[in-house]
């Protein structure tokens, strides 16, 4: 099944590309450079490659009718349930923040195998040009500057978070049927982003791929998070210049027997007084399922598993604790999904077996998720199975404004972009006075798998 996806994505590609004229690329970066800071009151299309058009759209948070959101199979919908709409986007506020999260938890991992460089991992290395015809849109930094740098980390992290992003994205374009829409916005102090946004599709109801490259000095607050997470920062005139990277997604299906999945790997850079940088990478995979499903829990861990694998035996079982710690609903005693993996902090050995691990697990996006959704796509369901996943997603929405240091140092961040900083909420949640499912249910079987994390591989 992953193999297959696999081909399909390509041949998307493929035929991408050769829509994409070398010349009109050579153009692009300097047709992205000429955005402004995109207004959420207001939405626009940018013409940036011959046939395709990228457009930018603000929202709102908005309160609704549960009964306008999502039918069952019996075609019936329910009413009063509280609604939560916010675009799915990523900003600069929030992309820093993803990477000064956890502090709880701070741990560095050591890597002792080097792995063998793959003969598409070599191919991949090839002209930068070429690689970009096959993205979403244009990539943040001018194509020039990524091929005059193309041996720098923070070339290769950009290339891989914006592969990542146009292959995730083609494949679920191909499941749902629909097109996501593309929102480039630029941030005034350094670097932007890249949005893409499916919502209320066949499949899925509200899907988020973002990418984001930003750069300037660090504020106060950040540094002095980083200096509490065992960080040695010593600026230069008070300053402290940073770049930052990295590819979320968060996508919410419409069927309650399809999970909610979050991904997230990103990249750090912070320039220090004498010239010389401190780096460090993070990141994760997680899974969000309505109902227990085995087969599916152990597909989706063992292939974040044989990944983590081929660097080191103690990875997957550290990150799968370090995941079940940082997505938990304290004041609820539960666990937000059946977990995944997640670490930050990665340092060591050396940058590149570092960049190795993540790209490994950056590649797994598919095929841990797509095969799920692919099992489960026809599946029915009841008015009862979709208020009971109205429910998790209400928990969703308490542990990401009330628990989520990205979340929530984005919103304190003045000039923010709100509406970014808000893509991982789903479009519908509900919250229901004293709610306890049966015993014997098996929403009860779920309920009891959030409370007492479980090893599923």
């Amino acid at each position: 099944m992953a193999t297959i996806l696999f081909y399909s994505v390509n041949k998307t590609a493929q035929t991408t590309a050769r829509r994409c004229l070398g010349s009109q690329l050579k153009g692009l970066a300097s047709a992205g450079e000429s955005l402004s800071p995109l207004s959420s009151a207001h939405s626009r299309s940018v013409p940036l490659l011959t046939g395709t058009r990228w457009l930018s759209r603000g929202t709102k948070v908005r309160f609704m009718s549960h009964g306008t959101a999502g039918r069952s199979a019996s075609g019936k919908t329910r009413r009063g349930a509280l609604a939560l709409g916010g675009a799915a986007a990523v900003t600069a506020a929030a992309a820093v923040a993803g990477f000064l999260a956890n502090t709880d938890h701070f741990q560095r991992a050591e890597m002792a195998t080097r792995v063998p460089r793959t003969a598409k991992e070599t191919e991949e290395e090839g002209d930068i040009l070429e690689r970009c015809r096959g993205f979403m849109s244009p990539p943040v930094t001018d194509i020039n500057v990524l091929q005059e740098r193309k041996d720098e980390m923070r070339t290769k992290m950009e290339m891989l978070i914006m592969e990542t992003q146009a292959e995730f994205c083609k494949a679920l374009e191909k499941v749902d049927g629909g097109k996501f829409r593309v929102d480039r916005w630029d941030r005034k102090e350094g670097g932007g982003g890249i949005s893409c946004v499916m919502q209320d599709g066949k499949v899925f109801e509200k899907a988020g791929v973002n990418v984001s490259v930003v750069s300037g000095n660090l504020t106060e607050e950040a540094a002095k998070q980083m200096k509490s997470r065992g960080k040695v920062l010593k600026g230069k005139d008070g300053k402290l210049p940073f770049v930052a990277m990295g590819v979320s997604s968060v996508i919410h299906p419409k069927n309650p027997h399809i999970p909610t999945v979050h991904f997230n790997y990103r990249y750090f850079e912070v320039e220090e007084e004498d010239g010389s940088k401190q780096w460090w990478f993070g990141g994760g995979t997680d899974l969000t399922p309505v109902y227990i499903d085995k087969e599916d829990a152990f597909h989706f861990h063992k292939t974040l598993k044989d990944a983590c694998d081929k660097h080191h035996p103690q990875h997957y079982p550290d990150f799968k604790k370090w995941c079940d710690r940082y997505f938990y609903v304290r004041h609820r005693g539960e666990s937000r999904g059946i977990g995944g993996i997640f670490f930050d902090d990665l340092d060591s050995p050396n940058q590149e077996e570092v960049f190795s691990f993540v790209k490994s697990c950056a590649r797994t996006v598919v095929p841990c998720y797509l095969p799920i959704v692919y099992k489960h796509l026809n599946d029915s369901f009841t008015d009862e199975e979709k208020d009971w996943q109205q429910v998790r997603r209400g928990r969703y929405v308490e542990f990401n404004l009330v628990y989520d240091r990205g979340v929530k140092f984005g919103l304190a961040t003045p000039g923010s972009r709100i509406e970014s900083i808000l893509m991982s909420l789903p479009l519908t949640a509900r919250w229901e006075y004293m709610h306890e499912p049966a015993k014997g249910t098996r929403e009860a079987e779920m309920l009891d798998a959030l409370r007492n994390p479980k090893d599923w591989v």
